[in-house]
């Protein structure tokens, strides 16, 4: 289902977004968002890929001019499926599907040509071919019988059916996307796809950059998800095997993100550590390259200055309320908190509508602690109303990229206790040189899911003022050397002009 917002039939730099800019807040929508605002001399389209129209609701940012195109695609809406009807296939091309699927199963991935061609997706295997053809039905069984034959058939062909059915989708979307000068897709998955894709078709030069690792991201969801309901009897299991259907969504994105690694003409990081995951799963050494984060230093620095003195003290979690942030954690770290700090509260600032079941969750649990009157969720907030009331900010993610929050914390004088995941560690203890960790920690860095450590680390900076203003001086010098938003937005802006005057030329 595809909807245009604005069209035109040129834009410089085509964002493929895959679920995030202008339908979601935070992370990667709030990096897209300082990119457009930052640039207007640019013109730029998006294309939004997301699930269905019911997952998201209303445009979350207000639409910069230069954002000139902006279409809406949704992969697994059930009006996209076209009526059954009988079909044979060709079986040539089902051949050379049955090459491909080896290929994806070697240890070393060779991009076949079969998988570069639009031409196969919309005119020798089609999507009706896909979904209704003999030749798939019996290539299916085949490659059921020789995979999995312990899994039910009906767990197989369905998981199948839909982790292929949005390739066909974007396919389709290349050949009606406007004139282009530079793609860049920020993650792998499906908009790297679609970027690979685009980018073969239309012969031009692609970005990626990756806020977190997108293929790590989706092992540890799928992992977690329970709507992956198919797990072989405990009794018949060997010791390292997990539920096959899982395995079969974790491999299917390992190789698309490898896809879209040997197609990208550049591929970003935003610090060193993640650079070394792409690396290990396909990128090229010298196609990477690491452009930090920036925020706005100078005006989050008013916030600084609204501080109040003898304010009550709160600990403010900054994120989405999904299982990825781990905000349980959280909620039993504040919990022992409150045994030697009763009056401190804590505060859950972020969206509460992408995971209502997780919410939920969540909300029970504060409430069979007893802990209602001081465990507060305040949905999506301005962070310039939070951060002068905030003593201490937090982050309990299982995996993170490099979260904007904690710079913008930084930058209003705001320490932060992070658990180890993505740049938090580089962030806080210093990573990009040796004067940078110099500096020292600008708050604490915990291990994952310990709430018993992160309660303690809250403890010591609530109860410790001195060790609570090193952090924070720490912090502003921090993100006043190393994290400027001007900074970050020359580098990209230089990256964009030189690929879009070589396209020009």
């Amino acid at each position: 289902m595809q909807t245009y917002i604005r069209k035109s039939e040129s834009v410089d730099v085509m964002f493929l977004a895959e679920g995030t800019y202008p339908y979601i807040r935070g992370g990667v929508s709030s990096w897209i968002a300082q990119i457009l605002h930052g640039m207007p001399d640019i013109r730029f389209g998006i294309c939004f890929i997301g699930s269905k129209r019911s997952d998201y609701t209303s445009i979350q940012y207000e639409l910069p001019e230069n954002l000139v195109h902006l279409e809406v695609h949704y992969m697994f809406e059930d009006t996209t499926l076209p009526s059954v009807h009988k079909r044979r296939g060709d079986k040539k091309a089902f051949k050379e599907i049955d090459a491909l699927y080896k290929s994806l199963k070697s240890d070393k991935f060779d991009i076949p040509q079969t998988l570069k061609d639009i031409d196969f997706y919309n005119k020798r295997v089609t999507f009706e071919d896909f979904l209704y053809a003999k030749e798939s039905w019996k290539f299916i069984n085949k490659i059921y019988l020789q995979n999995a034959p312990d899994v039910p058939f009906i767990d197989y062909f369905w998981t199948l059916r839909n982790i292929h059915k949005p390739i066909w989708q974007l396919a389709a979307i290349v050949k009606e996307l406007p004139k282009i000068k530079l793609l860049h897709s920020p993650s792998t998955g499906y908009a790297g796809f679609l970027g690979a894709l685009a980018s073969y078709d239309m012969q031009l030069p692609l970005i990626l950059t990756e806020h977190g690792i997108y293929t790590r991201e989706r092992k540890i969801d799928m992992l977690q998800a329970e709507w992956i309901e198919y797990k072989k009897p405990s009794l018949l299991q060997q010791p390292e095997e997990f539920n096959y259907v899982k395995k079969m969504w974790v491999e299917f994105f390992q190789r698309i993100g490898e896809f879209s690694y040997n197609r990208a003409d550049l591929i970003l990081s935003l610090f060193s550590a993640a650079r070394d995951i792409q690396i290990s799963l396909g990128a090229k050494q010298e196609k990477t390259q690491i452009i930090p984060n920036g925020v706005d230093v100078d005006s989050l620095k008013e916030l600084y200055l609204q501080r109040k003195e003898n304010q009550k003290e709160v600990v403010t979690l900054i994120g989405r309320v999904v299982s990825i942030k781990d905000i349980k954690t959280f909620i039993r770290a504040m919990r022992i908190c409150f045994g030697e700090l009763p009056d401190v509260e804590g505060w859950i600032v972020g969206p509460t509508d992408e995971d209502k079941e997780y919410f939920l969750e969540c909300q029970e649990m504060v409430e069979s602690f007893g802990l209602v009157d001081n465990i507060k969720f305040l949905g999506f907030q301005n962070i310039k109303d939070i951060l002068p009331q905030t003593t201490l900010l937090t982050l309990t993610s299982i995996s993170e990229g490099m979260p904007l929050v904690i710079l913008e914390g930084f930058a209003a004088g705001v320490p932060c206790v992070a658990t180890d995941v993505g740049s938090c560690r580089d962030l806080i203890e210093g990573g990009l040189d040796e004067d940078d960790k110099a500096l020292g920690s600008a708050g604490a860095v915990t291990g994952i899911a310990n709430p018993q450590e992160i309660a303690q680390n809250y403890l010591h900076f609530l109860q410790d003022k001195d060790a609570w203003k090193r952090a924070q001086s720490i912090a502003l010098k921090r993100v006043q050397k190393y994290y400027r938003e001007d900074d970050f937005l020359v580098k990209y802006h230089t990256l964009y002009q030189s690929y879009i005057k070589k396209e020009a030329q």
